[in-house]
């Protein structure tokens, strides 16, 4: 048992982590991956104090941080919640479940899913949805890449730097990425198309060994033997496994108040998740103290010291 889980472990995660554990919550951190948008930011210089440097770098100092203060990282996709007797229940798609007494949603937009046989089973052991995040596992290794915009585009490129081989596979036969891009891609001899072609399942044992494929025009269908697979399609507000327990608004955004308090109690929600706007890391991680503060002065009952001035 939990004092609080945090879904999440982007700037907002991470930093509702660190202040729950400086408050000697026992605090567990779930998401599908570590940094989150920031770390597609391959220049960030405008968050205070740090100077100019990658995102994938704040994101690692922030995650250094939480660990050091006592947070518990648990890499996987949450995909359900429940009411217990004594808090919620976190289930995850692999199967496990931790329970806390409250919990704060703080994972932002989530990567669109292709929704493929294996595809959650592997995230994290082979598929991943950032490619800038976790290409150095595959080097001089054979990896697909999923989708036709500037994200998958740049990732193909970027993984034909250091991978054997890569497989761009993209459902049409032209490119929503810029062109001067896509000309990149067409030139790099490293990088084999697989295009008017969709991906129907993953394959492998205990880590990824293959992606198959069918050609939507001929209907051919064939796998690629690769280690790893990078799903680059977009990303999406989700909310559809805590919609039951907390109101959403018409872009399916968690309602919280001011304080980070969603209509159900024991239950918090910060960042891009919610409305508030002006989508940056500065103010993502300013969510997620105020949303970790007022968690630990609900499970206090109230007397939690409120360190405003007046």
């Amino acid at each position: 048992m939990y004092d609080v889980i945090i879904v999440g472990a982007g700037a907002t995660g991470l930093t509702a982590a660190i202040y729950a554990c400086r408050k000697k919550l026992k605090t567990a951190i779930i998401s599908i991956d570590v940094g989150g948008q920031t770390n597609l930011t391959s220049h960030i210089e405008n968050y205070p104090g740090t100077g100019p440097m990658h995102g994938i770098e704040l994101m690692q100092r922030f995650q250094n941080e939480a660990i050091g203060f006592g947070a518990e990282l648990i890499m996987g996709k949450a995909n359900k919640v429940d009411k217990t007797d004594n808090g919620f229940r976190v289930g995850l798609a692999n199967g496990e479940s931790y329970e806390c007494k409250a919990l704060i949603l703080a994972y932002g937009k989530v990567p669109r899913s292709l929704g493929i046989e294996n595809e959650e089973k592997f995230l994290g052991r082979g598929v991943s949805t950032c490619v800038t995040c976790d290409l150095p596992l595959f080097k001089n290794r054979d990896v697909a890449v999923i989708g036709g915009g500037n994200s998958a585009v740049e990732g193909a490129l970027e993984s034909a730097t250091i991978a054997k081989k890569v497989y761009l596979i993209h459902r049409r036969d032209s490119f929503r990425a810029d062109e001067i891009t896509v000309e990149k891609l067409k030139q790099n001899k490293n990088i084999g198309l697989v295009l008017n072609s969709i991906s129907t399942k993953v394959v492998g044992d205990k880590n990824v060994e293959g992606i198959e494929v069918e050609n939507i025009v001929t209907k051919e269908k064939k796998t690629l033997k690769v280690d790893g697979v990078f799903i680059e399609i977009g990303y999406v507000v989700d909310t559809s496994f805590v919609q039951h327990l907390v109101k959403v608004n018409e872009k399916k955004e968690i309602i919280v108040d001011e304080k980070c308090n969603t209509s159900h109690a024991g239950i918090f929600a910060a960042g891009d998740i919610t409305p508030v706007p002006y989508k940056q890391t500065v103010i993502a991680a300013g969510e997620g103290s105020k949303a970790a503060l007022e968690c630990y002065r609900w499970l206090t009952g109230g007397k939690g010291a409120v360190l405003d001035w007046s």
